[in-house]
């Protein structure tokens, strides 16, 4: 099934939270916080602004960001977990 995002909202893939801090401690699932890392699968043709015209996002298919911790709706889709997300939910693309 292939998803295609409307106006501003981008389809993106969570990436997995780290077992272990940079000191070498190992977490358990518990202790760890809901991750803010994201591949982007897909994006939405841009926002449209007040005199019609559309604005391009930002952010293209490949690239990996920062979103905010509690941002998105999930959906699921044949077993796999995605967020879809407004642009402006988008903090950082990481190089």
């Amino acid at each position: 099934m292939k998803i295609q995002p409307l106006g501003d909202r981008i389809l993106v893939e969570v990436l997995e939270a780290k077992d272990k801090t940079k000191g070498g401690i190992v977490l358990p699932d518990a202790a760890k916080e809901k991750p803010q890392e994201a591949k982007v699968i897909a994006v939405g043709k841009g926002k449209v602004s007040e005199d019609g015209k559309v604005v391009p996002l930002e952010v293209k298919a490949g690239d990996k960001i920062l979103f905010g911790k509690y941002s998105g709706t999930e959906i699921t889709v044949d077993d796999k977990e995605y967020l879809i997300l407004k642009e402006e939910d988008v903090l950082a693309i990481i190089e």
